[in-house]
């Protein structure tokens, strides 16, 4: 569950007794454990940029995923995240529509929000949060 609070510096703190990800420029908490679905190079995560084309790959879900700066984990749910707006981008999955994300505390692009994937072997995407590994660290009983 999360703490709501005004007198704190963040909108949301997350348990303490819970493993938890926070921003690493700020260290604003982003989202718990228990909220990550998959860890580390999902191939449609890499941009195609503009004249590419771009095939999906014919395993459907993979389990792992690739930001634009490095490796990246996709999450259920976050807090003390802003949402940008939507756009369609080709991925190497396919056409998805999806909103940068960013830390509300400090304003860095974290990752990006699925919106909406036109593969049906990608919806599970839909309302799931990429977040790069570059931008968050561990907090609160890793060991």
């Amino acid at each position: 569950m999360v703490k709501m609070t005004k007198s704190k510096t963040f909108q949301a703190y997350l348990p303490h007794c819970h493993r938890t990800y926070s921003c690493i420029h700020c260290r604003a908490h982003l989202a718990n454990h228990d909220e990550l679905i998959s860890k580390a190079s999902d191939l449609d995560s890499k941009l195609i940029k503009q004249g590419s084309n771009a095939s999906s790959p014919s395993t459907g879900r993979i389990s792992s995923f690739q930001g634009s700066q490095g490796r990246a984990y996709l999450f259920n749910s976050v807090v003390n995240v802003g949402c940008g707006p939507a756009e369609e981008r080709v991925l190497l999955t396919g056409l998805h529509a999806v909103a940068d994300i960013y830390c509300e505390n400090c304003k860095t692009t974290l990752g990006w929000k699925y919106e909406h994937a036109f593969e049906s072997s990608q919806k599970y995407k839909e309302g799931k949060f990429i977040i790069e590994l570059a931008h968050m660290i561990k907090d609160n009983g890793w060991e």
